[in-house]
């Protein structure tokens, strides 16, 4: 169990105090042989997102993941889904990370986590990674992370074990209420055109072709990829928001991040499309003839992308004005919004 120093210290700097480390040791020890040393601990990402750290014992590296510090919504953090899906995902083609354990019970670090194998390989963030690759790697590295979004629409979830991962039936209804809902929590300003693009989305929300595992956040910094290969993606990561889903959703989102936001003064990631990387088009026609999924209805779900992300930017900007978070180019993501809900309507309007 955690001690209150133990706690203090997470509160105070996420980091690991040796105690901690050495029950993480134990608990590692029944599930991988000849594990050594004390381990080491380094903090790879924390604040409000969840905390990701590397353990090491001196020989072999691992990544732990738990929830943020003090969070309350277990729902939003939930190690336990993460956990599940890629643990179902690990035989088939998508590239995931392997899972080694999980530990559901808070006493041992304050909040479940798991651990897996840690993969090593880059992650293009920003200009200056995409920058690095000619035209042939950046052609290369888009089509095999489009292909490993078909992959992933392609696995059958009855067939590893997610029939209950989620209700895909009614999804994107429920998806377009949640968010509009999330938009009221939100408003500290008048936005042109956002109540709009709410209403006509939920007026002609389209029938779903198939129920696919959906990640929920497919962009490229969310994937590892071979050093020495820009075609080989090794590893999708930060699958939290995962769930049985329409996959034509998970696309949309995709296009958005690809390209979707390009030419804004974006603070999130860079965009491919301006560093040599294949059209979203080009990359959709490709998931398309992958997957058989019929593309008459994609105006509706680009503006339903367009709609989630400009409430996830708007609400990030109304706790930074209230000065309820705090974060590197928080203080210009507000600006986001207005553009990304007219792009939205502009999709809508063909």
């Amino acid at each position: 169990m955690n001690g209150p120093t133990d706690q203090a210290a997470h509160q105070v700097t996420g980091e690991l105090s040796a105690h901690e480390l050495d029950a993480v040791r134990q608990l590692l020890a029944a599930h991988v042989p000849d594990v050594g040393g004390p381990l080491r601990a380094s903090l790879l990402s924390g604040g409000r997102s969840n905390l990701t750290y590397t353990l090491t014992d001196g020989t072999r590296r691992w990544v732990l993941r738990r929830p943020p510090l003090g969070h309350v919504l277990a729902t939003a953090h939930d190690m336990g889904r993460e956990y599940k899906v890629m643990r179902a995902l690990g035989p088939t083609p998508v590239p995931v990370p392997q899972m080694v354990v999980e530990d559901t019970d808070p006493g041992l670090l304050g909040a479940p986590f798991y651990v897996m194998e840690l993969v090593e390989g880059i992650v293009y963030r920003d200009a200056e990674d995409m920058g690095r690759l000619d035209a042939d790697e950046a052609r290369r590295l888009g089509h095999a992370f489009i292909d490993a979004l078909a992959e992933l629409h392609l696995v059958d979830p009855a067939a590893v074990g997610l029939t209950d991962f989620g209700r895909p039936e009614g999804y994107l209804a429920r998806q377009v209420s949640r968010w509009t809902k999330q938009l009221a929590s939100s408003r500290s300003r008048e936005v042109p055109g956002f109540d709009d693009l709410a209403t006509r989305l939920a007026e002609a929300v389209p029938d779903t072709q198939r129920a696919s595992i959906v990640h929920g956040d497919f962009r490229l910094d969310n994937a590892i990829v071979a050093a020495d290969d820009p075609g080989r993606v090794l590893a999708i990561l930060d699958w939290e928001m995962a769930t049985l889903g329409d996959p034509l959703a998970d696309l949309a989102l995709f296009n958005l991040f690809w390209e979707g936001w390009a030419g804004l003064d974006n603070p999130i990631a860079a965009t491919p499309t301006e560093h040599g990387f294949p059209s979203g088009a080009a990359l959709t026609r490709r998931y398309a003839e992958r997957t058989g999924l019929d593309l008459a209805d994609d105006d509706w779900y680009t503006a339903f992308a367009h709609f989630k992300f400009a409430v996830i930017c708007e609400g990030i900007h109304y706790r930074h004005v209230q000065a309820l978070t705090v974060g590197e180019g928080f203080d210009r993501i507000g600006a986001l919004v207005p553009e990304i809900v007219r792009r939205g309507l502009a999709a809508l309007a063909g």
